[in-house]
């Protein structure tokens, strides 16, 4: 089973968890429009790779992501960081699904709204 947390969990999470790294698994497009996590200042790594890319997802992940770290997976609202969180689960990976995501859906504000430190890009 995939733990699941809530953006406003996340500070919390992090302090207890500093291994960790945050894996956004939107497209470009969505980057661009709505902005990305900033995460240097919650002192982890953060890293891009689209789930929509197939077969290569996973292989981008094994070459970027250690599995010694715990993956905090996120999308736009959590549905497809939880197919992702999934697969990575599949491969060995410690992964905790954002379940709001960075724009949050009916229950939760998500990332962005919750006033985690984000860039927009342009």
């Amino acid at each position: 089973m995939i733990k699941e947390i809530k953006s406003s969990e996340i500070k919390n999470f992090l302090e207890e968890n500093p291994s960790s790294v945050l894996l956004d698994v939107r497209t470009n497009d969505e980057w661009k429009i709505m902005g990305k996590p900033n995460t240097k200042d919650l002192g982890i790594e953060s890293f891009f790779i689209t789930i929509s890319q197939g077969p290569e997802f996973l292989q981008q992940v094994k070459e970027k992501i250690e599995k010694k770290n715990n993956v905090l997976v996120m999308c736009a609202a959590g549905g497809r960081s939880m197919i992702a969180a999934n697969l990575l689960l599949g491969e060995g990976y410690k992964v905790v699904n954002i379940s709001d995501g960075f724009s949050g859906n009916d229950q939760d504000p998500g990332w962005k709204n919750s006033g985690l430190p984000s860039i927009i890009n342009n």
